[in-house]
């Protein structure tokens, strides 16, 4: 029984262990950069959902391609889309998204959040995939538009609703 179980756990993967730990590793602390500014500016979803959302996704991608990888006894039943993946990361990151948004007497809260939190799942899937130069470049632009664009366009917007010694 007990062997049993200890096979579970020691099924081989296709990708090292480590490789994997990095990938994990990357989505959890790429999702928490962007999660800290929404954090920081009291959002609904912060720093530990942005950094679930992106460990979410990248574990959903290794678990794809896995299963990719996976030699199955008859080869014909086998079907694997790749892409399927990303359809379903999407959907599911964007149902989180859209429960973040709140409209309330015309006025809509949340658009940004909901955003950084869709970003965070294709951030995810860059680590799983391994593409982790992809994943920094997205979460440096994201904070410049996160933080850059927000500093220089909240000064203007003051100045453009007659609002500048606020």
């Amino acid at each position: 029984m007990l062997d049993m179980l200890a096979g579970e756990f020691s099924r081989p993967m296709s990708l090292p262990a480590g490789v994997v730990a990095l990938r994990l590793t990357m989505a959890v602390l790429l999702g928490g950069v962007i999660g800290w500014e929404r954090e920081v500016k009291s959002r609904a979803a912060g720093l530990r959902t942005h950094m679930l959302i992106a460990l979410a996704a990248a574990c959903f991608t290794l678990v794809a391609m896995e299963l990719v990888d996976f030699s199955p006894v008859n080869e014909s039943q086998q079907r694997t889309d790749p892409l399927r993946l990303i359809e379903a990361v999407t959907a599911g990151v964007a149902f989180l998204a859209a429960g973040s948004i709140v409209i309330n007497r015309g006025n809509v809260r949340g658009i940004t959040t909901g955003a950084s939190m869709w970003l965070c799942g294709a951030i995810g899937l860059c680590c799983g995939t391994g593409d982790l130069r992809l994943a920094l470049m997205a979460t440096g632009m994201a904070m410049v538009v996160l933080y850059l664009i927000r500093v220089l366009v909240s000064p203007a917007a003051r100045g453009a609703n007659g609002r500048d010694g606020d």
